[in-house]
């Protein structure tokens, strides 16, 4: 499933640089996922970069976009070729 970001983001702005498919983006206020980019960084690392390096923790599931680990692997391959 894609990552979003809560509302108690404190836009450190460490998320953004590390995220390999773009999908991260400054807001009207707080930084967003984009959950059509978002792989949880499938087919780049073994867990999402913007989790590790979230100070806050506010980095979480969407259950709005459930995804298995093959829809994030095709998902990776439609963005990266």
């Amino acid at each position: 499933m894609a990552l979003k970001i809560l509302d108690s983001c404190i836009n450190c702005d460490m998320c953004d640089p590390e995220c390999p498919n773009g999908a991260i983006t400054l807001g009207a206020e707080i930084y967003e996922i984009d959950a059509n980019k978002c792989t949880e960084c499938v087919g780049h690392y073994d867990k999402p970069t913007c989790v590790s390096v979230c100070p806050i923790d506010c980095v979480k599931p969407d259950l709005e976009h459930i995804e298995d680990e093959e829809a994030l692997l095709a998902k990776f391959i439609r963005l990266h070729g």
